[in-house]
C-alpha cells in the first residue's frame, strides 16, 4: 500500500517542474516539426479554408482582381447547387464513371498480374513495357487516341468501315454514348498497369506451399485462384479500390482533352471549371467543389467504419 501526503491546508499544490533536458527537447522536436507544419499549412489549410470561404459569397473574377475578397456571406450557392439539374447528372456520370473504371482498371490489371506471375524469358522487358500508358505524358496519349479515333482520317474508323461492316465512321469523342465509353476504356487503360504493380507485388509475396498441395489434392486452376489465390489478394484490391475511386471521382485532365466534358461526359471536376472558367462564377464553382468534398468524406468515413467493424470481427 502506498501512502500519500496531502498539501497543508491553505497552501497551493505546487506543478512538478520539467527539467532542463525536457524543455530542451520539446523545443527541438518543434524545430524540427515547423517546415513540415508550415508546408502543410500553406499547401493544404489555406487553399480549402480559402475555398470554403470562396463558396458563401458572391465574387466574380472582377471583385477578386479589385481585391475585394471579402462581400456578403450568402448560402445562395449551395441552394443553386443543390437544386441544379446539371449538377446532379454530373454527379451520376462522375459515380458511373468511377465505379467502372476503377472495377474495370483491376480487373485487367489482375489479369495481367497472373499472366506474367509465372517466370518466362523477356518477362522483365515486358514488365516495363506494360507500365508505358501509366507514365506517358497524358497530353501525348490524348492526343494519339483523338487521331487514331477521328472519324475523318482515324485508323479505327478506316478498318471498321472496311472489314466490320460499319455503315459510316463513328464519332468516338463527339457522339453518345460512343464519347462516355471511349472515356471509360481511356481510363482503364491508362490505370491499369497501376493495379498491375500492386497485384505482382502481392502474388509475389504469397507462399506457393499451399497451391502446390491444392494442385496435388487435383483441384482445377480455377478452383485453385477462386478459393486460394483470391482471398489473399482481396485486402489488396481493396485497398486499390479505394485509391483508385478517389483518384477517378476527381479525375479532369483525361475527360477534358478527349471530349471537354461534351456528348455526356461531364465529369464534376470538368462540371467546376466550366463554371468557373465558362460562367465566371467563382462561389458557385468553389460550392459545388465543397459539396464534392462533403460526399467523397462522407464515403472515406463509411468505409473506414466498415474496416474498422471487420479488424473487430476477426
Amino acid at each position: 500500500m502506498v501512502a500519500t501526503t496531502a498539501a497543508p491546508p491553505g497552501t497551493r499544490p505546487t506543478r512538478p517542474r520539467r527539467s532542463v533536458a525536457t524543455r530542451r527537447d520539446t523545443r527541438d522536436a518543434w524545430i524540427l516539426v515547423s517546415p513540415a507544419t508550415v508546408i502543410i499549412i500553406a499547401v493544404i489549410l489555406v487553399p480549402v479554408l480559402w475555398n470554403a470561404i470562396l463558396a458563401f459569397q458572391d465574387l466574380g473574377f472582377r471583385d477578386l482582381a479589385d481585391g475585394r475578397l471579402f462581400g456578403t456571406f450568402t448560402l445562395e450557392n449551395f441552394t443553386d447547387t443543390l437544386t441544379s439539374a446539371g449538377f446532379w447528372r454530373s454527379l451520376w456520370t462522375t459515380v458511373v464513371y468511377s465505379v467502372s473504371t476503377t472495377a474495370g482498371s483491376i480487373a485487367v490489371g489482375l489479369i495481367a498480374a497472373l499472366a506474367f506471375r509465372n517466370s518466362f524469358r523477356g518477362r522483365g522487358a515486358l514488365r516495363s513495357f506494360m507500365l508505358l500508358p501509366y507514365v506517358a505524358p497524358v497530353v501525348a496519349v490524348t492526343f494519339v487516341w483523338e487521331v487514331m479515333l477521328n472519324p475523318q482520317y482515324g485508323i479505327i474508323n478506316h478498318y471498321g468501315t472496311r472489314f466490320l461492316g460499319w455503315d459510316q465512321p463513328i464519332d468516338f469523342l463527339g457522339r453518345a454514348p460512343f464519347a462516355f465509353l471511349t472515356v471509360v476504356g481511356f481510363e482503364i487503360w491508362r490505370y491499369f498497369p497501376f493495379a498491375f504493380m500492386f497485384l505482382t507485388a502481392r502474388l509475389s509475396a504469397l507462399p506457393r506451399e499451399i497451391e502446390e498441395a491444392a494442385l496435388v489434392d487435383g483441384v482445377t486452376p480455377s478452383q485453385n485462384f477462386r478459393h486460394i489465390v483470391l482471398p489473399q489478394l482481396m485486402p489488396t484490391i481493396a485497398l486499390l479500390s479505394v485509391l483508385r475511386l478517389i483518384m477517378t471521382f476527381n479525375k479532369f485532365d483525361d475527360v477534358f482533352l478527349l471530349t471537354g466534358g461534351t456528348a455526356g461526359t461531364e465529369v464534376s471536376a470538368v462540371r467546376v471549371y466550366n463554371q468557373l472558367i465558362g460562367s465566371f462564377d467563382v462561389g458557385g464553382a468553389a460550392a459545388t467543389a465543397l459539396v464534392l468534398a462533403v460526399i467523397m468524406a462522407v464515403f472515406l468515413v463509411f468505409y473506414m467504419r466498415i474496416v474498422a467493424r471487420r479488424e473487430e470481427l476477426t
